[in-house]
């Protein structure tokens, strides 16, 4: 997992700013298929700040929440205590965090950018990871977002595109794919995800 933002900040660094660098309100992807997710165990993975926990939390789910900065994580616990729902926040590094074996009803990641040998391990995990009939939730930047100055991974190698990723989590037995595309949309996030942007997004139900 990346320690640093795309522009060589730390994560740290960007989470003691004032506010929330990427506000309070849940991803549009995942407000968007809300409805359609398990309430029940729910695993975010680089959640930072908890915006995407928290909305889960609210909706009844038992949520579990990770992220490498312990800024981040802190404001999490901060953000949760507000809106008056628990979360199990904690600072762990998906080098070294264990997925697990049918544990998680629904597994979510919204924008955590990996280096490529992680993330493949990572997203091959997650089909093993989920429940029966557990869904993964997925958003991230792809190659075509680079440049663009709406924030995201400057790297291609970062950045996530449709086929691969349907390469990592295996269609063969393991998944439904529910929604499966790349998209261009006008994302409005906090400081730090700001216009149109392309990205991939992905719902999927383990069969």
């Amino acid at each position: 997992m990346s320690r640093t933002t795309s522009s060589g900040q730390s994560w740290d660094e960007r989470y003691a700013e004032d506010g929330f660098a990427f506000g309070t309100e849940p991803n549009d992807f995942l407000r968007e298929v809300a409805d359609q997710l398990p309430v029940g165990r729910t695993l975010c993975i680089g959640d930072g700040e908890g915006r995407n926990g928290v909305f889960l939390a609210e909706l009844g789910h038992t949520v579990t929440t990770i992220d490498l900065s312990p800024v981040g994580v802190l404001k999490a616990r901060r953000l949760a205590a507000e809106r008056g729902v628990t979360i199990d926040a904690h600072v762990a590094d998906l080098e070294q965090y264990d997925l697990g074996s049918g544990k998680w009803d629904c597994i979510v990641s919204i924008f955590c950018h990996l280096p490529p040998d992680l993330r493949h391990r990572v997203h091959q995990a997650i089909p093993d990871a989920l429940a029966s009939a557990g869904c993964l939730v997925f958003e991230a930047y792809r190659k075509a977002n680079i440049g663009r100055g709406v924030g995201g991974p400057q790297n291609a190698d970062m950045t996530v595109e449709l086929e691969e990723l349907l390469e990592d989590i295996g269609l063969e037995h393991r998944v439904e794919i529910l929604i499966g595309r790349e998209v261009e949309r006008e994302i409005i996030e906090g400081k730090y995800h700001n216009g149109l942007s392309a990205t991939t997004q992905l719902l999927a139900r383990r069969t």
